[in-house]
């Protein structure tokens, strides 16, 4: 019997077929930190004052700064409250000069900004600021729980849909409400928006990786990871310049939407996995398209290969305990959780951070895409020379480490953090690709789905709990980044207990994946 890496040998491991898929499906990945720029190039606490137009019916000649003086009470240094303003009255403005106003209250007709960076942010426009400011962080952990639940939905999903319409209808989602959350009136609709956002990002992302691993054979199966993070590492450098000049939240958005646009065209013809066809007993369907795949790598497959194509029924049954069944690869479960967590932790801690580093948030952007591109470039060629387990410990244990320095560094010193925080990404972004390599090739074929997307939500997981980490800062700065890395040096640790899978087949049954040390 012929196994299905067998079959790739003979149809090329990595030939036209593979990269005009592998390219079709990663091209979305490249917009996908644009999902985050409405909530992340905000400007969090922009120059303000209460609107106090209500004194213009008093006086409609008053200067603007006649109006502020007479309406707006004092800070202790002198400047003018950003918060509060005095309660309106019914006078004329002889009395209100003579007298003065002395009560004050919250702002009660919003805000009036000024010297602000972006044209529009949903700060402003939603008036996130005072008593709610808190929202910022509550809109970023909004959108990552949808990445959270978009993962746990649509990675097990497949399992029983296929790789191909999971991989489809979160896309649709993603593009439909990426335009909704640009037409959004107030911030309530914007959460409902942004949660559906990221439930189709997670569920697209999860699941284009494993369709394109799964056509890719051993010698270049990393690359099915590594080109997609090399696409969102483009994007990254791609959105500094784009909200640099983009600087209207809503017109970014929709921006953002065009590409998908053409993505949502070509889905449709994406192939299937043929690996998940025979799992699934449907050899016909899974010939037809290793035929297909053939003739387009210009290569050709014997009658004799497809009529010994190993179809293994058994590994269907039994679900997540196939995992549970078996001690080692509960180990291996539960260490890669740990780790996808602890790195994405990391990683969204620094990223959403990036803002208070001292450096232009553009600058900061920039660098923190720029450095991805050689953390993926190097890890699609290392991983064949070196190996998955020693790159996985010491990208881990060093990602980890240059967090920690961070605290070593005098507050106000903005180079020295903005570089150990770049240092510290294009570690744990090595150490992302690894693991996403890693979790596919430690489980068999009937779980692998399931181990990765339970996988990526716990990263989502990490990510979502990384905007409530950083608000431990207002008890003490130095809270969040002993924690989080702290969590990446226990997982590098952890790296010891994992197998080397470099240049072995995918386990298509747990007893494969046992062995596979």
């Amino acid at each position: 019997m012929a196994d299905f890496g067998e079959i790739l040998r003979n149809i090329g491991e990595f030939g036209l077929f593979q990269k005009l898929t592998l390219i079709a499906l990663c091209f979305p990945n490249f917009c996908q930190f644009f999902l985050l720029a409405s909530s992340l190039f905000i400007q969090s606490d922009p120059e303000r004052h209460c609107n106090t137009d209500w004194i213009l019916q008093a006086d409609s000649n008053l200067t603007a700064d006649e109006q502020l003086n007479l309406t707006l009470p004092r800070e202790e240094d002198g400047t003018f409250s950003r918060c509060r303003m005095f309660v309106p009255v019914d006078w004329d403005i002889g009395a209100i000069r003579e007298y003065g106003l002395n009560e004050t209250t919250g702002c009660q007709n919003g805000w009036v900004y000024s010297n602000t960076l972006y044209d529009a942010t949903i700060v402003t426009d939603f008036d996130l600021v005072c008593d709610k400011a808190i929202m910022v962080e509550v809109v970023q952990a909004v959108f990552l729980a949808g990445v959270l639940v978009g993962s746990l939905i649509f990675g097990p999903f497949s399992e029983s849909i296929g790789r191909k319409r999971a991989t489809q209808i979160p896309l649709v989602i993603m593009f439909i409400f990426i335009i909704v959350t640009a037409l959004c009136p107030n911030v309530y609709l914007y959460l409902v928006s942004q949660f559906i956002v990221g439930f189709g990002a997670g569920g697209y992302r999860v699941n284009c990786i494993i369709l394109t691993t799964e056509w890719i054979g051993m010698s270049k199966r990393s690359w099915g990871v590594c080109v997609t993070l090399l696409f969102g590492a483009l994007g990254q450098c791609i959105l500094a310049g784009f909200i640099y000049v983009i600087r209207n939240w809503r017109l970014a958005q929709l921006i953002t939407a065009a590409p998908l646009l053409v993505v949502v065209t070509y889905i449709w013809f994406i192939p299937e996995s043929a690996r998940w066809l025979l799992n699934r007993g449907r050899t016909e369907e899974a010939k037809q398209l290793i035929l297909k795949a053939a003739a387009i790598n210009k290569r050709t497959v014997s009658d004799s290969l497809l009529q010994n194509i190993a179809v293994n029924d058994s590994v269907n049954k039994g679900g997540l305990k196939i995992i549970f069944r078996s001690p080692l690869l509960t180990r291996y479960f539960f260490i890669v959780i740990l780790s996808r967590f602890s790195l994405n932790l990391s990683y969204f801690c620094l990223y959403l951070n990036m803002e208070n580093f001292g450096l232009s948030i553009f600058l900061t952007q920039l660098m923190f895409g720029a450095i991805e591109i050689p953390a993926n470039l190097l890890c699609m060629w290392l991983l064949e020379v070196f190996g998955r387990r020693i790159l996985f410990i010491s990208t881990l244990l060093t990602g980890g480490l240059s967090c920690i320095l961070i605290l070593a560094v005098p507050q106000g010193y903005a180079i020295p953090v903005t570089s150990l925080a770049v240092a510290a990404r294009f570690f744990l972004t090595w150490a992302g690709s690894v693991c996403s390599v890693f979790v596919q090739e430690l489980f068999p074929t009937s779980v692998r789905q399931t181990a990765t997307a339970l996988g990526a939500m716990s990263g989502r997981a990490g990510g979502l709990v990384a905007p409530m980490v950083n608000i431990l800062a207002t008890y003490h700065w130095v809270i969040p980044t002993t924690l989080f890395s702290s969590l990446t040096l226990v997982s590098g640790a952890l790296g010891f207990l994992l197998p080397e899978t470099r240049r072995k087949e995918l386990p298509e049954s747990a007893a494969e994946a046992e062995t596979n040390r």
